[in-house]
């Protein structure tokens, strides 16, 4: 070999596979990313059918990777990712207004966020980097009750035109790294991403054991409950007609959960106090001035989204161009938001989202309440009730809340 060749054969480098990298502090939370990049790339190639098939609904996709290129401190080698009725999930997403790409960016461009929100069945929640939406591991009994429901929640969405404040259920989800499967459930944010939530209740109309326990009040931000509701005296204060138009909404809601014999559901109410916002927004840019580092509520899931479930939540997708109900916010992010009437003394914008849909009122259920029948007696306001009696009491409380 001539000297040349040596020369020029010192000079060569080896240039790297370009491989995005879908870094989170844990694998499943990296292999997440990674499935929904993936999923919605897939998705781009299959035409969107005419209408949904009953197949449609019984649907998956599967993908196993051993042996990935990823480096192994960003990705595992052997991972398995389950996408649950795909093409459904994306025609609700449509309905809904989310498009693919900006679902894609937000649950895969930087890591979720940890919420310190735990559910009943030990659930577990995280929040999209940019807050826009509620990232919830489930248990397989869930994932068994979506399968359930979701034909018929598909089918209320699309009557309704999107107009719910159901859950916003966009995509269902299984992740397998070292033989552990996690289910996740992504649903829209019911608070805004951009507005802090100054306070929150979580309604089920009941008043037996329904006041917030000492660990949930040392939180930045508790979640409040009936009795804490009445104790405050907090009042929903709403024009007339949005006042109808929610509890037509909600009515028609509760209906569907009646139907598929569900019960123990909530409505999230989180609080946002114009006044305040604006005192602290005064007071950080005093501090910001003064050149201390400013670390607003905005900018942590204690903030404008720690309010969310979820929570929340469909001939051709019908797209919602608007709030549910008419409200001085981005209408891409605040479509639960309604703002307090013009009159009143207090200048607030509520966000009101049903969560925890997922119980079915079976035999648990029913000794559950036998039980606590027992303990309370039967005059008691327990939360576990038949669902017609749930319903009936938690539509007269929420009627009696707004003004």
């Amino acid at each position: 070999m001539s000297g040349a060749a040596k020369q020029k054969k010192k000079h060569l480098k080896t240039v790297s596979q370009k491989l995005r990298l879908f870094r989170a502090k844990d694998p499943c939370q990296s292999v997440f990313m990674w499935g929904i990049n993936h999923s919605i790339s897939e998705l781009k190639h299959i035409p969107a059918p005419p209408m949904l098939m009953p197949d449609d609904f019984k649907s998956y996709s599967k993908t196993k990777v051993d042996n990935h290129l990823f480096n192994k401190e960003n990705m595992p080698s052997h991972f398995k990712f389950k996408e649950y009725c795909p093409i459904v999930f994306r025609n609700l997403r449509e309905r809904f207004s989310i498009d693919g790409d900006s679902y894609m960016m937000s649950l895969s461009k930087d890591a979720p966020i940890d919420w310190d929100a735990s559910g009943r069945s030990g659930s577990s929640f995280q929040l999209s980097y940019d807050k826009r939406f509620v990232i919830k591991t489930i248990c397989s009994e869930e994932i068994a009750e979506m399968h359930r429901i979701l034909k018929t929640y598909h089918q209320h969405v699309v009557e309704r035109h999107g107009k719910t404040l159901l859950p916003h259920y966009l995509g269902m989800y299984r992740i397998t790294v070292n033989d552990q499967e996690t289910y996740k459930v992504v649903m829209k944010n019911i608070c805004s991403p951009k507005i802090p939530i100054h306070k929150k209740y979580d309604l089920k109309g009941s008043t037996v054991s329904r006041l917030a326990s000492d660990k949930e009040r040392a939180k930045d931000l508790p979640t409040y409950k009936d009795n804490d509701f009445l104790n405050d005296h907090v009042i929903i204060h709403i024009a007339p007609e949005a006042k109808r138009d929610i509890l037509e909404t909600l009515q028609g809601d509760v209906n569907f959960m009646l139907s598929l014999n569900l019960m123990d559901y909530s409505l999230l109410v989180g609080i946002h106090d114009k006044d305040r916002a604006e005192e602290e927004q005064t007071e950080a840019v005093n501090v910001d001035e003064n050149g201390m580092d400013d670390e607003g509520d905005s900018d942590s899931p204690g903030g404008a989204a720690r309010g969310a479930n979820i929570p929340t939540p469909p001939d051709s997708p019908v797209c919602l161009n608007q709030p549910l109900f008419p409200v001085e916010c981005d209408i891409a992010y605040d479509t639960f938001g309604v703002p307090a009437r013009e009159d009143c003394e207090k200048k607030e914008i509520y966000f009101l989202g049903l969560i925890d849909i997922l119980t079915h009122y079976g035999m648990k259920k029913r000794t559950a309440q036998a039980a606590k029948t027992v303990k309370h007696g039967a005059g008691a306001e327990i939360s576990t009730v038949k669902p017609d009696q749930y319903a009936r009491r938690f539509m007269e409380f929420i009627e009696r809340a707004m003004d």
